[in-house]
């Protein structure tokens, strides 16, 4: 990965541009069709890289990801509507999350990333620009470090009041058990949680599991919104030994949990799933039209603000 020589929009990070990238896997039409409205709530978009260079060094191989591919990957699934995550090699830079929403032409939210230094009149772009949250990552390599690019829990307090003032929620990412030192204080804020992936858990663990057990009883308080990304969780192909856990949190509240495919598949190579078959496979589990259109239409349209 090849390092520009000149200051990085948006901050004095350099700029990173891949010496070669991966194509994502791209789905097909799935044999299940999306309610109207239906909503995928977690991608990413990556580059075009001589518009929109990494500012850190990725830890895992750059994806061809710009905002045409993956609008064509939503059209494929049949999904009106979608919410893209800034990943962390762009740290807190949002030029391709903002330049992607604004091809979106309306269908499209953002996650950003921010650290306090942020200012009011930033936040207020972020949210003009289709912004509705701000990503904090608690993941630490084997020196405690945080990944490049990331914000952690510890910033979310500061941040919260401001988040509150501009309509915005706070997503969370972490390992496990994580959330045990964190969630119970993060929780008090009074300011939308959104967890990524089933919380990370471990299946394995069981219902037993202290997270499991802490994430489920948040949900079904109303304290916590619930990401359905199961191939971040479970074993493929079919992902069944986690579904206990989808269940489980579908049940305990299901007006706070949503479904996102989480394409292009970043770190997962030649496992990727198709988002077709993650398609299926959620209009299997849900059970039900009406179950289906709260997770996949009413939950997004309420939390981000679609029209």
């Amino acid at each position: 990965m090849s390092a520009a020589g000149h200051p990085a929009a948006g901050g004095q990070a350099r700029a990173y541009v891949p010496d070669s990238v991966e194509t994502p896997r791209m789905p097909v039409t799935p044999r299940q069709a999306l309610p109207a409205g239906a909503c995928d709530t977690h991608c990413h978009v990556f580059g075009p890289y001589d518009r929109f260079p990494l500012q850190h060094p990725s830890s895992y191989a750059a994806p061809d990801a710009p905002a045409s591919r993956y609008l064509r990957m939503l059209d494929t699934l049949g999904a009106s509507r979608g919410v893209l995550v800034q990943p962390a090699p762009y740290g807190t830079n949002p030029d391709a999350l903002l330049d992607a929403l604004r091809e979106g032409a309306g269908r499209l939210r953002g996650i950003a990333v921010a650290d306090p230094s942020v200012t009011d009149a930033q936040l207020q772009a972020l949210h003009d620009g289709g912004v509705r949250g701000l990503r904090f990552v608690e993941a630490r390599d084997p020196a405690g470090n945080l990944f490049p690019g990331s914000v952690g829990f510890d910033q979310v307090a500061a941040l919260a009041p401001r988040m509150k003032q501009f309509g915005l929620h706070a997503q969370l990412w972490a390992p496990c058990d994580t959330y045990l030192r964190h969630l119970p204080e993060l929780a008090k804020l009074d300011l939308p949680l959104v967890i990524d992936h089933l919380g990370s858990l471990v299946p394995a663990r069981g219902e037993a599991d202290a997270v499991f057990q802490l994430l489920r009883g948040l949900l079904a308080d109303g304290r916590i919104w619930m990401k359905l990304t199961v191939c971040r969780v479970g074993a493929a192909p079919d992902y069944e030994n986690a579904r206990f856990i989808h269940d489980a949190f579908t049940a305990a509240n299901p007006d706070q949990v949503l479904w996102g495919s989480d394409w292009p598949f970043v770190r997962m190579g030649a496992a990727a799933p198709s988002a077709d078959a993650l398609v299926d496979l959620a209009h299997d589990w849900l059970g039900n039209d009406a179950l289906r259109k709260q997770v996949w239409v009413d939950n997004p349209e309420r939390l981000y603000g679609f029209a």
